[in-house]
């Protein structure tokens, strides 16, 4: 509120329903002519369509096997940000790649360990969302 109880100088009112005025986001500032300068059109998304549930689900199961394998983790799934189907996944695919980490090396699980993971969250998205509930 300005001195006299008036809106800050730059701040606009948007009418939602009879009389109840909520602000519009400006920055307060104004044009030399005292108008408010129009806002920077939208950008388009950097996807041009949605993302899918199984590429959601690829890129954490991804870092977290990575860095499992890397014995460079502690904590559950939870504290991961993971639901338990992908951490049957994650724990899947570590179990199958702790043996090529021994006889192939690091460099050879790192290329197949995306490769399993993104084929394991396909299956399990292939019909649309896993379940109703968030940590399934």
């Amino acid at each position: 509120m300005g001195r006299r109880g008036g809106p800050r100088p730059g701040v606009r009112f948007l009418v939602l329903g009879p009389a109840l005025p909520a602000p519009l986001c400006t920055t307060g500032r104004t044009g030399p002519d005292g108008s408010v300068p129009s806002p920077a059109p939208a950008t388009a998304s950097a996807s041009p369509h949605p993302v899918s549930d199984a590429d959601l689900c690829t890129r954490p199961v991804t870092y977290w096997a990575r860095r499992t394998l890397a014995d460079d983790t502690c904590g559950d799934y939870q504290s991961m940000g993971l639901s338990h189907g992908r951490y049957r996944i994650l724990l899947d695919v570590v179990a199958a790649k702790r043996p090529v980490r021994q006889r192939q090396g690091a460099d050879a699980v790192r290329r197949l360990t995306h490769r399993q993971v993104r084929a394991a969250c396909a299956a399990r998205y292939r019909h649309g969302t896993a379940s109703t509930g968030p940590w399934t």
